[in-house]
């Protein structure tokens, strides 16, 4: 640092999940980062007759009501950084204007496109170029749904939704790289939009604008959306890691580079950060992604469902009337038998809304299971699948990219998540270090203060920060479980 940097800063984080957004002041010195909640609430789809959408107006409100609590507690904030899910987009016309709210991931627009633009391109061909496993909703087989329609033929801007929302603040256009990795139209190892993709894909190249990354400024606030929040000065807006999981790695609380990352909420992102890509012929087999993150490192990983089909499952009991709550839910599962039922959650069929504990029961009848008894079985049930995916992920991941694991770190929401995090030790083999649960807005905060000048150096300096978070909870594995977890992987189909 030099002389002339500030000591300490207020800086605002703007994380927006598939479930919830959240605008966090984080005031940040060389020695701590501390953590306030200025704005929280609710984020789900919204459906139409047409399509399934995200209100992305309601976001833009939402993020302003945030940020105006933020600049209530301090008046000096230095700067905003946002962050969301991936793949999703708005298109914007020639006067910048939005065409249309974005379409949400879940539905069912892109049935059947991956097939042809897998034909057309070839999957060795993409994997290659983008290092990318095949999603259904990925942004590539987004844009070729669209083709033909009104929308992409007038729009002269595709922005992913973090960068709409910074663009709407500030009036400066731009995509920033973690993000646009999970496009599967960004060259992997250039870090630049694949041209030559774009062109065979038959995509406009022009919607394709100009790329950032993490640290650089994204413009000032409009003085409009200045005095809306209440500044008195024209506060900036940093790129950040703007992929949720981009961020929430910064904030791993790793002391070395051995280690697995699951950064868990409504997906889990299983994998590893490393400093090249992974583009073997196995790689590409076993479906494992190779995103950008912060610093030029990538992060090695699989998406799995997640805590989707945990979220999916309250909300259908819930709207059939039974009054139930999460934690006790979970208390009860823990008591009862361990991996009497498991499922493969990244069955496609769990992937759109709708009655999830019926598809999971006839999914654990289709294996040769007893169909869950109750809600406590149904969740232990989930919780078993998903840490059996995680530990899948975990030993692929290892094996494939030739890297030693000592410890799996989940940051996220499923922090949080007790029997989640145990059995995660139980299935890998390995100790789990739980936390923090706010990694995403931590790992958000940690580069905007970087950028400001307030911290330097590297990764490794960061996570410094992370480390002497004093809710970190270490989970050690059960001796003798490891024959147990083996056989349940043997009953879905996957390696044990």
């Amino acid at each position: 640092m030099n002389g002339s940097a500030p000591r300490s800063a207020a800086v605002a984080a703007v994380d927006l999940g598939a479930s919830s957004g959240r605008v966090m002041l984080a005031e940040v010195d060389r020695e701590r980062l501390t953590l306030t909640e200025a704005h929280r609430f609710d984020n789900g789809p919204v459906r139409l007759p047409d399509a399934l959408y995200w209100d992305a107006l309601r976001l833009h409100t939402e993020t302003l009501a945030g940020l105006r609590a933020a600049v209530a507690r301090r008046p000096d904030l230095a700067s905003i950084g946002i962050d969301s899910w991936a793949v999703d987009y708005g298109l914007l016309d020639a006067g910048g204007a939005l065409l249309g709210n974005p379409v949400h991931y879940r539905d069912p627009r892109t049935d059947g496109v991956p097939e042809r633009v897998v034909g057309a391109l070839g999957a060795q061909r993409l994997y290659q170029t983008t290092g990318l496993q095949l999603l259904p909703f990925n942004t590539l087989f987004q844009l070729t749904a669209a083709l033909g329609t009104s929308a992409l033929a007038a729009a002269q801007r595709m922005l992913l939704v973090p960068d709409l929302l910074s663009y709407w603040l500030t009036g400066v256009a731009g995509s920033e790289v973690t993000n646009a990795s999970t496009t599967q139209l960004l060259d992997v190892r250039t870090r630049e939009w694949s041209t030559e993709l774009i062109a065979q894909a038959g995509l406009p190249a022009r919607i394709f604008g100009p790329l950032r990354r993490p640290g650089d400024a994204a413009g000032d606030l409009l003085p409009e959306i200045g005095t809306a929040i209440g500044a008195t000065w024209p506060v900036p807006v940093t790129a950040v890691g703007s992929h949720d999981t981009a961020s929430a790695v910064v904030a791993v609380p790793a002391a070395h580079d051995r280690f697995a990352f699951i950064s868990c909420g409504t997906w889990s992102l299983v994998g590893l950060e490393l400093t090249a890509p992974v583009l073997s012929p196995a790689s590409r087999a076993a479906n494992f992604s190779n995103e950008a993150g912060v610093d030029g490192t990538i992060r090695y990983l699989r998406n799995v469902m997640g805590l989707w089909l945990l979220q999916e499952s309250l909300r259908t009991w819930r709207a059939g009337g039974l009054t139930l709550e999460l934690p006790e839910l979970l208390a009860e599962a823990a008591r009862r038998p361990g991996l009497a039922a498991v499922v493969d959650p990244d069955d496609p069929e769990f992937l759109p809304p709708g009655d999830m504990p019926t598809r999971l029961a006839k999914a654990c009848v289709r294996l040769g299971q007893p169909a869950p008894a109750d809600p406590a079985a149904l969740v232990r049930c989930i919780v078993d699948s998903l840490a059996l995916a995680h530990r899948a992920a975990v030993r692929q991941a290892r094996e494939l990219a030739g890297r030693d694991v000592e410890v799996v770190h989940i940051v996220g929401g499923g922090a949080r998540n007790e029997l989640l995090c145990q059995l995660t030790a139980d299935a890998c083999g390995l100790p789990v270090v739980a936390g923090p649960v706010e990694a995403t807005a931590i790992g958000n905060a940690l580069v905007q203060a970087r950028a400001l000048g307030v911290l330097d150096g590297g990764l490794t300096e960061l996570r410094a920060l992370t480390r002497r978070d004093g809710a970190l909870r270490t989970y050690r594995p059960t001796p003798g479980a490891e024959a147990a977890w083996r056989a349940a992987a043997e009953r879905i189909g996957r390696s044990g």
